[in-house]
């Protein structure tokens, strides 16, 4: 009878242990900022809100020329009033793009992608802040025909009284309502309550608190201080002085930093379904 001796191989520790799974490289911010500004013009409603801030500043032109009086007919005047409508499409377009994750149902498919929601917060914000660059551009680029235009119909002198000096105080004063729409739709994260929210905040706050200056007149000196759209109507007319900017500073760390760090702080430890 013979004995048959098997020598076995002792297994070391690092073939026991299995091997660990590959790390996949982070995502950059900036495909999610590209990837979130499509997104918030790839949607029929976002197209189309869109494309209405280009026909409202067509619409604004030609309704400045129909009706407005020849004095009137100056470059600022075209600039700053093609600028009030698209103060109000680009906050919807900013808040509807936020409420997208929690109103469709996205929200999982989004942050499995990008588990860390403060980095999909931060790429909205850029992708919708930046959309204000090329808004200031139309509006002064319309304006300017228009002016032409106008001064062609009344015979009168073409007016630029309106130079490149203009331009930040405009773009700062679309970014910051575009930055409103965001703060709203942070907070509610609810479309149709973003979009009441903002619209309360713009059409319903500012009368009553210019109403309380001209009636109290210990508020008349606050006013400035805390009344954002105010200033955002201010900065329209450009050559803000050292004490607006301060008050500019503290009406938007009222109504927007403070607004949009309770809502980051919310967002982040709700349960997306």
């Amino acid at each position: 009878m013979t004995t048959q001796t098997i020598n076995a191989t002792p297994t070391t520790r690092a073939q026991r242990t299995p091997p660990l799974p590959a790390r996949t490289a982070r995502i950059p911010l900036r495909r999610i900022v590209a990837v979130e500004l499509r997104k918030s013009f790839d949607t029929r409603a976002g197209l189309w809100l869109l494309a209405s801030v280009g026909l409202a500043s067509l619409l604004t032109t030609g309704a400045v020329i129909a009706w407005g009086p020849d004095d009137d007919f100056t470059y600022s005047t075209f600039t700053t009033t093609i600028a009030f409508p698209m103060s109000v499409i680009l906050p919807i377009i900013a808040a509807l793009a936020v409420t997208a994750e929690w109103t469709q149902r996205s929200g999982l498919t989004t942050f499995t992608i990008v588990p860390h929601r403060g980095r999909i917060m931060l790429g909205k914000a850029v992708a919708l802040l930046s959309v204000a660059l090329p808004a200031t551009a139309l509006a002064f680029a319309v304006g300017a025909g228009g002016n032409l235009v106008a001064s062609w119909i009344s015979g009168n002198e073409t007016i630029w009284d309106q130079d490149l000096a203009a331009v930040p105080y405009v773009l700062l004063s679309l970014t910051l309502t575009v930055a409103m729409g965001l703060v709203c739709g942070t907070l509610i994260r609810d479309s149709a309550g973003a979009i009441v929210a903002f619209f309360v905040f713009s059409f319903v706050i500012p009368p009553l608190l210019g109403l309380l200056a001209m009636t109290q007149d210990w508020f008349h000196d606050v006013q400035p201080w805390v009344d954002l759209d105010h200033q955002l109507t201010a900065l329209l007319r450009g050559s803000f002085d050292s004490e607006q900017w301060s008050q500019l500073a503290v009406a938007s760390a009222i109504w927007l930093v403070l607004p949009l760090t309770v809502g980051l702080w919310t967002l982040v430890r709700s349960e997306v379904k």
